[in-house]
């Protein structure tokens, strides 16, 4: 089988033109294509566990927590323990983490329509992932038993 045939392997590819693809506009910011993915998922609500950031992002603790200090030491969020339970962090956003997001998001999108994808095709494209993601789930847990 040639490998630019196989699923897999166009979206291991395409994943890695995409943090390709974000490098310019987010080195404006000294931030990372993972670290972007986080900080969307805060802007979308913070103030949230370590643990309610893995579900959302889909990373373990062990990839977030030094992800997440590397962005607390260039300023963008907080980490607090939770004062009901010391075992839990809780992730905020800063003044600079909450004023920088309609730039940075600005010019993400700018960079996005360069690829000239209509609004159809774009939509079309993030429903054929999320089918792929829903089945590649069930499959994962067939497996399991």
């Amino acid at each position: 089988m040639e490998l630019s045939n196989m699923l897999c392997f166009q979206l291991a590819k395409a994943h890695q033109f995409f943090n390709r693809f974000y490098k310019k506009p987010l080195d404006r910011y000294h931030l990372t294509y993972v670290q972007y993915i986080v900080l969307i998922a805060l802007w979308n609500g913070d103030n949230i566990t370590v643990n309610q950031l893995s579900k959302r992002v889909g990373l373990n603790n062990g990839t977030l927590t030094p992800l997440l200090k590397r962005l607390q030491k260039h300023g963008w969020v907080t980490r607090n323990r939770d004062p009901k339970d010391e075992r839990k962090v809780i992730i905020g956003l800063t003044k600079l983490g909450k004023s920088r997001r309609s730039q940075v998001l600005h010019d993400t999108s700018t960079c996005f329509e360069n690829l000239d994808y209509d609004k159809k095709d774009y939509a079309n494209a993030i429903q054929l992932i999320k089918n792929i993601e829903s089945r590649l789930k069930v499959a994962i847990k067939k497996n399991a038993k």
